[in-house]
């Protein structure tokens, strides 16, 4: 079982920056997926960017996440961070990370909340403008 636990998200002003941390309580194999989804109220969950455990390739939902969003894991720490910058208020969101999915999550177009088998209980950012 591992357990995964956000930080990091606040009520901000837009135009700042946020730093997200997710931090693993055990550990999976490192031929996984790992990745950022973000849920706004009435929404559904938005993936927003991924990284192969083993690999180390990051994937962005697009030319628009790939702009103020950046994927980064401390495989030591058990570890993955999502640093946000330009911050806008349709940002306002509940974000969690998502760990040990198969390898094939991390391939590009792949977004599907289907196959990680643990998820934090996310952290709320909430950006005025």
């Amino acid at each position: 079982q591992v357990y995964l636990a956000e930080s990091g998200g606040g009520s901000v002003q837009a135009g700042k920056s946020l730093r997200l941390s997710c931090v693993a309580s055990g550990h999976t194999s490192v031929d996984r997926c790992v990745a950022w989804f973000r849920q706004a109220p009435g929404k559904g969950r938005e993936g927003l960017a991924k990284i192969h455990r083993g690999t180390w390739r990051t994937e962005y939902n697009g030319d628009s996440v790939k702009a103020r969003f950046a994927i980064s894991q401390d495989n030591e720490e058990n570890a993955v961070y999502l640093q946000i910058t330009d911050l806008q208020p349709e940002d306002t969101a509940m974000y969690y990370c998502a760990t040990d999915a198969p390898a094939w999550q991390c391939w590009p177009g792949e977004w599907s909340v289907d196959g990680y088998n643990y998820w934090g209980q996310g952290t709320q950012v909430t950006v005025s403008s």
